[in-house]
């Protein structure tokens, strides 16, 4: 084990661990800004592909164009980025310094208190907080102005709580509050290394010949604000990028879509095919070459450079590596970046998705998955506080084998009348336990008494009577709040004192040990001594874990309790026990206890094993059952996607028969299913036969029988094991995968946060599907970071779930429209953008193939070198990013309506390799069209007075136009909903293209780079002619006949099911 030792010796300065509290949350600098951008950015693959273009355009025997049509597409690209890039940046340090660098601490020097910025602490430095603050690095609580060293603190920086949580110093600094004393203390520190565990610390303080455990229960960590505390001391333990907030800021796993790893193998693919082009044209070079232009010679030889004809060819390979080029798209990646951009502001402006209870809006967190959204085949869903709304009421009870609250029917009890201290939102309906406490029954009495002392929650008197309860957890809280409408009310507590009023007396209990909640011990317990000196153990916990640590008597009781339990319609339950302890029990406990907490190593498991050692032998009082209401639309929205063919499987804590009760509440599992299930086992081997039986009998049932239609899977593992499921082990997880895959649904139960994150992970490696995962808490955020898509619910469980997630909003029924609406629509509009682009460059690039083989395959370009430059960048742009970004095929209620609508995306139907190489083909035909089509007719045509229209400069200009008239038609033709951001982005990229060309074909700017602007008056002259515009229109309705024809029939004899809904809303606007 390694450790960390603070030697504080000044208490302004420290030698040994100088480490400063200065936090850089940014990138760059001013100075290495644009090295560093351009070195991230150069390691696209794309972007050092056009800079190996530009360089060989540099070289004046390969280049045919001019150094700018590729460095000026690529300078914007990566302007673009840079700024966007810098604007994130920017923004983010823009936030961390005005939450931390202004911010000012009195830091403790000599005797005395002096300002300093955070910046500016070290390590071993002794701080002073005052009420309200945030504390500035991860301290040591080493006084307070409250009485015991007692202080307050706010967690909602880190976890989300915004309930107040307790810390208290050691009793032997807790008189260090004053500057005098502070100046004489000389500890030392040996702890723990800087870690992310925000729950757990573990150190020493070795200070006048004695040492201290030091707990989380002594630290102040940075991020937390200081609360009802006038003002507090603390060491600097861990500063800067050491403190427990920062080490939990590590990067995100970057997330890919399914979309961009086949974008980079289709780029892949298209540059190999470039190579090929430019293979076959030096081919052609080198036959020319040598069999034509041989002949000339004379008059026209080689470039110094160039000796013999396959030198020739080489050097044309390259020159048409440079002119085809534009097959590769630079401008793509930018554009799809933007595109996403768009749809996550869509997603952030949903009114739709907009909570006005909680003031909350749905939050794209990240702007790469979006179309992912629309591919989603398997969700996986936490149940509370997910599914339910994590806002929890006391409903029933079983108290010494007798069950109340049953009787729902009744007018609910009025507990003021004899109770002046009772919640007045409390309901319960059964007088039956309300007379039960009024007549003193001692197992009722010991009951509540258990649920008034065995807590974390913090009380807070407003005024005489009015109370205000902060739990850590709602269950905590409604148990609490049950125990004080019944007479047993908590008030108030210290580090050694637990303060009831039961039943109008106060009480003062002497608290001697707590012994903590986690989910692997699963249950919490106080050791206390009441007024009379008797020490008792209250426990309460989960049953399964309770049950194990009952004395041998308890077992008719248990066998009661528990079958009130397993009817508890769903209700999430907790059993209650109690011991009696003699002092001398308690007295070798005390020690063993001591022993373990002081202990440096292994520190966790020895008090485990402490816990484990005085919870045994426990006498059964009862069980809780607490309710947790659906949300708003849960059942409706889990019927919606599961007609959108996606599978929704539940992975809970909770025990089996409450998640069959909440499966059935939410629809999940319905009446029409005949069979449940149920795969529990203790052994693999009980396991694997429950998994066989689930599955059908091929010798017993016909092919055509259907798969068991649901599977309740109750994943339960030994007691100490590594919580692992024996489902989730190796040689059983494509069983187990199988046997869920063959159902329409699927809870897993009593799994923990790791099993989670396996259970996804399993479906990810096996079934090659887009998974989501959406919860609530801390414990949800292993699932949520390894699924493809992590949704976070913002609810009572903090915000830990949402800060790992990549869209986050307040309801579970929202999820419907991310998917259905939002979903889909951004998958549409990524695929219609990519078919789109690599049809309009394919049909930009062939001509300069075909017109390879006219002229002499000498690398010689079709167009003005300037149209090539602006053809990405201006011309056709911004009508394809309009049709990205707004584009829709139904309006959103019908995507709702019609959730089958979903299932192209999860089929990948719309973008794959074979519609990508039907695009390849239709802007290849359109090549040969645009081509041969004004070649044939100009070469022989002539203008009006009998000048021959067949010369380079009026083919060049008749060619382009005739290119952007129809890559314009046929993006209105694939636009399906048209706003007045695409007509005027079409059809003025179309009016940009004509005023552009006749401005560059001017003589105003020939007159000024004559050398730069050769095509003077070729527009004017080439589109004066009527024989051109008939020319352009041929090859328009050439290229465009085929594509309506095939659409035409497409629609008659192969409808799809959007076409279909579509003409619906169609005929309905008409009529």
């Amino acid at each position: 084990t390694v450790f960390f030792c603070i030697s504080f010796t000044s208490p302004h300065h420290l030698f040994h661990c100088p480490q400063s509290n200065c936090i850089m949350t940014s990138k760059y600098n001013i100075i290495t800004f644009l090295a560093v951008n351009l070195f991230e950015q150069f390691q696209e693959v794309a972007n050092t592909y056009f800079l190996f273009l530009l360089i060989l355009q540099l070289i004046p025997q390969i280049s045919s164009l001019s150094w700018f049509t590729t460095i000026v597409p690529l300078v914007l690209v990566l302007s673009i980025t840079a700024v966007k890039d810098a604007t994130d940046d920017y923004v983010s340090l823009w936030h961390t310094h005005i939450a931390y660098f202004n911010c000012q601490a009195p830091l403790h020097t000599e005797i005395c208190l002096q300002k300093e910025k955070w910046m500016n602490v070290r390590v071993g430095d002794i701080i002073k907080l005052e009420n309200n603050q945030f504390v500035a690095a991860d301290l040591l609580l080493l006084s307070s102005s409250e009485p015991h060293g007692l202080c307050y603190i706010e967690t909602a920086e880190l976890d989300g709580e915004t309930n107040m949580k307790v810390r208290q110093s050691l009793s032997v600094t807790s008189e260090l509050g004053d500057p005098n004393n502070l100046a004489q203390f000389d500890g030392e520190v040996v702890c723990e290394p800087p870690n992310n565990k925000l729950d757990r610390f573990c150190g020493t303080l070795y200070w006048k010949d004695c040492k201290y455990p030091l707990s989380n229960q002594n630290m102040l960590l940075r991020g937390c604000v200081l609360r009802n505390t006038e003002s507090c001391y603390g060491l600097v333990i861990f500063a800067g990028p050491d403190t427990k907030l920062m080490q939990n800021s590590g990067r995100t796993k970057f997330k890919r879509t399914s979309i961009d790893r086949l974008m980079n193998t289709l780029v892949l693919w298209i540059f190999g095919f470039l190579v090929c082009m430019g293979v076959i044209l030096a081919i052609g070079n080198a036959v020319w070459e040598k069999e034509v232009g041989a002949l000339f010679q004379s008059f026209l030889p080689w470039d110094p450079p160039v000796d013999n004809f396959l030198f020739s060819a080489f050097l044309s390979f390259w020159s048409y590596v440079i002119i085809l080029n534009t097959v590769v798209p630079i401008s793509l990646y930018v554009s799809v970046e933007v595109i996403r951009l768009g749809h996550s502001y869509f997603i952030n402006w949903d009114r739709r998705m907009f909570c006005s209870r909680s003031n909350t809006a749905a939050e794209a967190r990240t702007t790469t998955l979006n179309e992912e959204l629309g591919q989603v085949e398997y969700i996986f869903s936490d149940k509370t506080g997910t599914l339910t709304q994590n806002i929890m009421t006391f409903n029933k009870c079983s108290i010494n084998g007798h069950t109340y609250g049953e009787e729902q029917h009744m007018a609910a009890l009025d507990f003021s009348a004899w109770n002046p201290l009772a919640a007045r939102d409390f309901c319960f309906y059964d007088q039956s336990l309300l007379d039960a406490v009024m007549e003193g029954e001692p197992a009722v009495h010991e009951f509540f008494r258990v649920l008034s002392l065995c807590h974390t929650v913090m009380s807070e008197e407003k005024s005489e009577g009015e109370l205000l309860y902060k739990a850590q957890s709602p269950d905590e809280g409604a148990l609490v709040t049950a125990a004080r409408n019944f007479g047993f009310v908590f008030r108030s507590r210290t580090p050694g004192t637990v303060t009831t009023q039961e039943l109008g007396k106060a009480v003062t209990y002497t608290l001697l040990a707590i012994l903590d909640f986690n989910n692997i011990r699963k249950r919490m317990s106080v050791i206390v001594r009441n007024p009379e000196g008797r020490i008792r153990l209250y426990c309460k916990g989960a049953d399964t874990v309770l049950f194990e640590r009952l004395h041998s008597c308890n077992h008719e009781l248990m066998n009661v309790t528990s079958d009130h339990l397993n009817v508890s319609d769903g209700l999430r339950t907790l059993a209650v026990a109690y011991r009696d302890l003699s002092e001398e029990q308690w007295e070798e406990w005390s020690e063993h206890f001591r022993g373990a907490d002081k202990a440096t190593d292994c520190r966790d498991d020895r008090l485990a094993a402490a816990y484990e050692e005085i919870e045994q032998d426990m006498m059964l009082l009862g069980a809780t059952a607490i309710e947790d209401k659906l949300q708003e639309g849960v059942p409706e929205t889990i019927a919606i996607l599961s007609l959108a063919n996606i599978k929704i499987w539940v992975l809970t804590g909770d025990k089996q028969e409450t998640a069959v009760n909440i499966g059935y509440s939410c629809k999940m599992l319905t009446d029409d299913m005949t069979e449940i299930f149920i795969v529990n086992g203790h052994t693999v081997q009980s396991v694997r036969g429950g998994a066989a039986n689930c599955m059908p009998d091929e010798s017993k049932c016909p092919p055509p029988q259907a798969p068991p239609p649901s599977l309740l899977e109750s994943i339960k593992y030994f007691p100490l094991s590594l919580g692992q499921a024996h489902a989730l082990e190796a040689d059983m997880e494509r069983e187990f995968l199988e046997t869920a895959c063959a159902c329409r649904a699927v809870i897993c139960c009593r799994v923990t946060p790791l099993q989670k994150a396996l259970v996804v992970e399993l479906v990810k490696r096996h079934k090659k599907a887009v998974t989501l995962a959406i919860g609530d808490g801390a414990n949800d955020v292993s699932m949520i970071k390894t699924a493809h898509i992590g949704v976070g619910i913002s609810g009572q469980e903090g915000i830990q779930a949402v800060l790992a997630s990549d869209y986050s909003f307040s309801q579970f029924r929202f999820l419907q429209r991310l998917l259905l609406v939002h979903g889909r629509w951004s998958y549409l509009r990524m695929c219609r953008f990519l078919c789109y682009f690599f049809y309009k460059n394919f049909a930009f690039t062939m001509v300069h193939f075909w017109f390879g083989f006219f002229c002499g395959f000498s690398a010689q370009t079709v167009y003005d070198q300037y149209f090539i430059t602006l053809y990405n960048i201006v011309y056709t742009s911004l009508p394809v990013l309009a049709m990205g970004i707004f584009d829709q095929d139904v309006p959103e209620q019908r995507s709702l309506e019609y959730p089958k609508l979903y299932e192209p995306g999860q089929l990948n139907l719309l973008f794959n390799k074979r519609e990508f190489f039907i695009c390849i083909a239709q802007g290849i035909y359109t090549s040969v069209v645009l081509f041969f089509i004004p070649y044939g007719v100009l070469s022989h045509a002539t203008q009006s007075n009998g000048v021959p229209l067949a010369d380079y400069q009026t083919f060049a200009v008749t060619t382009a136009t005739a290119l952007v008239i129809v890559v314009s038609v046929q993006i209105a033709l694939d636009t399906g909903y048209w706003t007045a951001i695409n007509h005027f982005f079409i059809w003025g990229s179309l009016g940009t293209y004509f005023t552009i060309l006749f401005a560059m074909h001017s003589s105003i700017l020939f007159n000024i780079f004559p050398k730069q602007f050769h095509f003077l008056g070729s527009a004017h002259n080439t589109l004066g002619q009527p024989v051109v515009w008939l020319t352009i229109a041929l090859a328009t309705v050439i290229c465009i006949a085929p594509v309506l024809a095939f659409r035409f029939l497409k629609l008659d004899l192969k409808p799809q099911l959007s076409d279909t809904v579509s003409m619906s809303v169609t005929i309905v606007c008409l009529s």
